[in-house]
């Protein structure tokens, strides 16, 4: 991962293959954003002139490089949109610093060093600024000839950003130190995240899926359980079993247990680890499997959050429950109109075996309400109808809380991440009416996403209260990269999950 540095040298003298500034989109056109000072000053105070001559309006994302002035000892100079100029007095977005540091590391791939000249009025500002970068500079290339290294550049391609100076940085203040910390720990597990996600299924079944977990586990302390096929079946988990029955690679349940000596409270983060959805015997149309390795992004996130919480040492109990299946078609598969018996003990009516998301999660769901935590959120990339209705870079929110959904919201508005609450409609329960058994896993058409978050609720504890995070659009991202998001798996949610378990060690989520 990119090495982080925080730095009070002035932007002038320090060697760097690239000094990065912010540029923000003016009513009159581009202006040159705090923490460049000592480099419009070398341009004769016309650095926003020159970038408007280049073309650069300070839109969003743009990146726009020319060479550095006479007396710098770094080359080039990259200026990165901000998007619209602040009010008065206040600053940039988080959001925005953390999009924009992004966009440079990824336009700086290749580079050994980078300072980033970008707005840094407090400690927090570092924290963003640090997280974009960590985040932008990602590559997945494991699977590549080009991955082996020649004189520190990849074969076919360049490698990421190796370190990042934050020039305004504090390097003896604690606060700035603590946020750069932070944004390592939850940078990094975000990182592996996207790496499970974008790793293909013939080496990433539930089996390897689970030992990646373990050892994780082994090296940051935090209690592993792994239950597989012989155990589930003992233990009556009927769900997850019945979704891995048509693969030869068997299922797993995973139990991540992160305590802390301080903690008041406890939460449990449940993930749909698909770790590839051929939609079983209710096979999905060609051109829609091609991308069904990220079906395992919930459980992905889930894991990241905990390693995370327990890297920065959370004063909350966080328990990660990773439920681990393939969705294959073959003679032992599950079939539409089959019964499942779940460990809640409830019957379900198999109407479709692609809507298997939720009966792994519906168990899942269940041994997590056994523990009664505060608080369960389960995330997955459930419903293409949520995609539907929210497009591919937002994530619907559901509870059985009104009050817990808009602290859920917050949090992930705090973290970055688009999301937006949606609603349970209790018409849309009568829809999964079955003759046969207590719940059919397939209700109306319309709504489809709300009907899989009614599903999930009747597998929920009693008087537990909970979320459900519908990630399907934003987990995976099948366009260009964009800010600090790569093509590929994207580590959704993982952000939001490590901020609700700060908010409720801090006491301050609902």
């Amino acid at each position: 991962m990119t090495a982080l540095t925080l730095s009070t040298a002035a932007a002038p003298g320090l060697r760097a293959d690239a000094i990065v500034i912010g540029v923000a989109k003016g009513a009159n056109g581009p202006s040159v954003a705090p923490g460049a000072e000592a480099v419009d000053k070398a341009y004769d105070g016309r650095l926003a002139g020159v970038l408007e001559t280049l073309g650069a309006s300070g839109a969003e994302g743009e990146v726009t490089k020319l060479p550095a002035p006479s007396g710098f000892k770094a080359p080039v100079v990259v200026a990165v949109g901000l998007g619209a100029e602040p009010e008065k007095d206040a600053g940039f977005d988080p959001e925005a610093l953390r999009r924009a540091a992004g966009a440079a590391a990824r336009a700086l791939a290749g580079a050994k060093k980078a300072a980033f000249a970008l707005p840094l009025a407090e400690a927090a500002d570092a924290g963003v600024v640090a997280e974009g970068v960590l985040l932008g500079a990602y590559s997945f290339d494991a699977y590549k000839e080009s991955a082996k290294e020649t004189k520190g550049a990849k074969a076919n391609g360049k490698a990421p950003l190796a370190e990042a100076a934050l020039l305004g940085g504090k390097p003896r203040d604690k606060a700035y130190k603590a946020a750069l910390e932070r944004a390592a720990a939850v940078a990094e597990e975000l990182n592996r995240a996207r790496d499970l996600v974008n790793t293909p299924p013939n080496d990433l079944d539930p089996e390897a899926f689970a030992a990646v977990a373990q050892a994780a586990a082994k090296e940051h302390g935090i209690k592993v359980q792994v239950l597989d096929e012989k155990a589930l079946t003992k233990g009556g988990y009927g769900g997850i079993l019945g979704v891995g029955a048509g693969s030869a690679s068997g299922p797993r349940l995973v139990k991540l247990s992160y305590t802390s000596p301080k903690a008041k409270k406890s939460l449990a983060f449940v993930g749909k680890g698909i770790t590839y959805d051929s939609g079983g015997i209710s096979l999905k149309p060609a051109g829609h499997n091609e991308t069904m390795k990220c079906d395992m992004a919930g459980a992905a996130a889930v894991f990241a959050a905990v390693v995370a919480a327990a890297r920065l040492g959370l004063e909350v109990n966080v328990t990660g429950w990773l439920a681990l299946a393939e969705n294959m078609p073959s003679g032992s598969a599950t079939r539409p109109g089959d019964v499942l018996r779940m460990y809640s003990g409830k019957t379900v009516e198999v109407l479709n075996t692609d809507a298997e998301g939720r009966l792994v999660l519906a168990d899942a769901l269940w041994a997590a309400s056994q523990d009664k935590p505060d608080a369960i959120i389960d995330v997955a990339t459930l419903t293409g109808a949520m995609m539907l209705a929210l497009g591919s870079r937002t994530y619907g929110i559901m509870a059985n809380d009104d009050a817990f959904r808009s602290a859920v919201h917050e949090a992930a508005e705090e973290s970055g991440e688009p999301a937006w609450p949606m609603p349970l409609p209790e018409h849309l329960r009568k829809g999964m009416d079955s003759p046969t058994a207590d719940i059919a896993n397939m209700g109306e058409r319309m709504g489809g996403g709300l009907v899989a978050g009614l599903f999930l609720r009747e597998f929920v504890g009693e008087g537990i209260t909970w979320a459900h995070l519908d990630i399907a659009g934003p987990a995976f991202n099948e366009g260009g990269p964009f800010g600090y998001t790569p093509k590929g798996g994207t580590g959704t949610a993982v952000r939001t999950l490590v901020r609700v378990a700060e908010r409720v060690a801090l006491g301050d989520l609902g």
